[in-house]
């Protein structure tokens, strides 16, 4: 039993939502506060209780911290209540067949120590542990699933062809473009620092990277690092960058808009003024979400796992330790502070 238990009771730090969000996110708009959890299931139960171990830091989670009006993919957190997102957890206790005490998993959880789970769709267990746990919440998690998923099965590649990720370095883009690399395509990315440029190009094999904040002229940017034009945007900003990829793209080229990271903050979304070259350019441009393609995690496993033992991808993570910093890493992310997949530690197994 953890430290602070009482019979069945275990104290429980959680980090809720103290009220919904206008512009950027502050530390101050989330709480840590100290609750109770019972560590064994109510009689009859079909959920689980786990143990965090990991949380994952994710842009979208912005979205959720507005009231959403109507029906949309993603609601709203609840003021008052813990924060919600993915996450590494080990099972405690289980009312459910597919799940027994001692599994590993990873899934929506919430910010807190411990977890009652009662929507266990989506939750994978976890079978490969060879590996670092803190992985399922990025390259073998929601993440990786969105590359792989978004640049395979959306994107439709072929060898040679000319690709461009915005948000590079981040957890999705970083994927994307080994993934192109080794598919043999020509790849270039953009990301927030130097710091952050070096690693596309150094580390994960970028053949170019520029920092945009030092772009007075994306349009000019992008042409000059393709002077040919671009077959593939892997679309993570949105805004004036999607604006100057649009006039960049070729003839029938693809865009997969996996998010739009520039507009989460904003009062009043930008418009984008060049959406005409998608009819005079044949573009085919789809908006896409991780969970309509569960159906390929296997395939992911079975083509990531081997690349990440033998080295041929390199993944990089920011790994923030304890529950009390999972605000100041959430908010880090929005003004790109974060190098790599942002974590948060809870608890080493």
């Amino acid at each position: 039993m953890a430290s602070g238990v009482v019979g069945e009771e275990v104290r429980n730090k959680q980090v809720i939502l103290k009220d919904y969000v206008t512009g950027f996110p502050k530390e101050s708009d989330m709480q840590v506060i100290n609750g109770t959890m019972k560590l064994k299931l109510q009689e009859g139960s079909h959920g689980i209780v786990v143990k965090n171990l990991y949380l994952s830091c994710d842009p979208y989670m912005r979205i959720r911290m507005t009231r959403v009006e109507g029906p949309n993919v993603l609601t709203s957190y609840t003021p008052g209540s813990p924060l919600t997102g993915f996450g590494v957890a080990k099972v405690l206790d289980s009312g459910h067949p597919n799940f027994k005490k001692g599994d590993l998993i990873w899934g929506t959880t919430s910010w807190e120590e411990y977890s009652l789970i009662t929507e266990l769709e989506g939750l994978f267990k976890i079978e490969h542990t060879d590996v670092p746990l803190s992985y399922y919440t990025g390259i073998l998690g929601m993440p990786g699933l969105t590359a792989y998923a978004g640049f395979y099965e959306v994107c439709s590649p072929k060898k040679g062809e000319y690709l461009f990720i915005s948000a590079a370095s981040g957890a999705v883009g970083q994927l994307v473009g080994q993934f192109a690399k080794l598919m043999g395509c020509y790849v270039v990315g953009c990301a927030g620092s130097k710091e952050k440029v070096d690693l596309l190009r150094n580390k994960f094999g970028f053949d170019e990277a520029f920092n945009y904040k030092e772009e007075t002229d994306l349009d000019g940017a992008l042409k000059r690092y393709f002077p040919e034009g671009i077959d593939i945007y892997f679309e993570n900003v949105g805004g004036k960058m999607l604006d100057a990829v649009l006039l960049n793209m070729r003839d029938h080229g693809r865009i997969a808009v996996c998010g739009m990271v520039s507009q989460y903050n904003l009062a009043q979304p930008e418009g984008v003024q060049n959406l005409m070259c998608l009819i005079f350019k044949r573009i085919h441009m789809d908006g896409f979400a991780f969970f309509d393609y569960y159906n390929v995690y296997p395939k992911l496993l079975d083509v990531v796992l081997p690349y990440i033992r033998e080295g041929k991808i390199k993944y990089v993570e920011d790994i923030a330790e304890g529950l009390e910093n999972g605000p100041a890493a959430l908010v880090g992310l929005y003004s790109g502070r974060n190098v790599g997949k942002q974590v948060v530690l809870i608890a080493r197994e």
